[in-house]
């Protein structure tokens, strides 16, 4: 499979402060790529120490993704890759699960690196015509493929990005551009202890936060086109 050289290339990170967002940033960084950095806060991207293009947004609004892709390529005047690793979770009942959370989780977990995916097409068909081997990598989950009692509303988020994104690696391979669905079990990243709603059951440690976003690394400069639960395990 072709390797991809990341030095120099304008890539998109979104959910840049977070368990798994920040260790994948930092690097690509390391590896020479010119990053626009996305999360909610200012002073968390400004904390990430990295030399880019930062932008505060959140994500779940409504022209948020435009916004992120024309600061990219104001800053940079292409876009040869997006990560989106950003994520919310939830927990409880079926019964229990209020509307408001069903759509947050929706919003965040499916419906924006979907909106993402779109806002950047035609820059990254431009990095495909240049011969820059561009990609997209969406962090989806292991429950995706074992929908989990108590997550019901969270599995379902995740398991939608993860069908989008099977469908999307096909269609989108015809026009040279690699789509990545990571799906890593449970990883120590904190989301668990900032749910939406609920409580995390009591779960087994996690894996690393740098293990798991040196795999996904891995992936992206190595060429590779799905990363199941079960890439994440030695």
């Amino acid at each position: 499979m072709p390797m991809t050289d990341v030095q120099d290339r304008s890539i998109v990170v979104v959910g840049a402060t977070g368990g798994l967002g920040s260790p994948l940033a930092h690097l690509l960084a390391r590896a020479g790529a010119r990053l626009t950095l996305v999360g909610r806060s200012a002073e968390r991207l400004a904390g990430l120490g990295i030399d880019g293009e930062v932008v505060a947004i959140d994500i779940r609004k409504s022209g948020s993704a435009d916004r992120v892709i024309c600061a990219a390529l104001s800053r940079w005047n292409a876009v040869d890759g997006v990560v989106f690793a950003a994520g919310a979770v939830a927990f409880g009942a079926i019964a229990d699960t209020e509307d408001d959370v069903l759509i947050d989780l929706f919003t965040v977990n499916a419906l924006a690196p979907m909106r993402l995916i779109r806002a950047a097409l035609p820059a990254l068909r431009d990095s495909a015509a240049a011969g820059h081997d561009p990609f997209i990598l969406n962090v989806s989950a292991v429950v995706a493929e074992q929908p989990m009692a108590g997550m019901a509303a969270y599995s379902a988020a995740k398991a939608a990005l993860a069908a989008y994104d099977q469908a999307g690696m096909r269609e989108l391979r015809r026009e040279g551009i690699r789509l990545v669905d990571a799906r890593p079990p449970h990883t120590e990243t904190g989301l668990a202890a900032r749910p939406l709603a609920g409580t995390a059951p009591r779960m087994p440690e996690g894996l690393s936060p740098q293990a798991v976003a040196e795999r996904m690394f891995s992936a992206i400069t190595d060429g590779e086109r799905d990363l199941p639960s079960s890439a994440f395990t030695s």
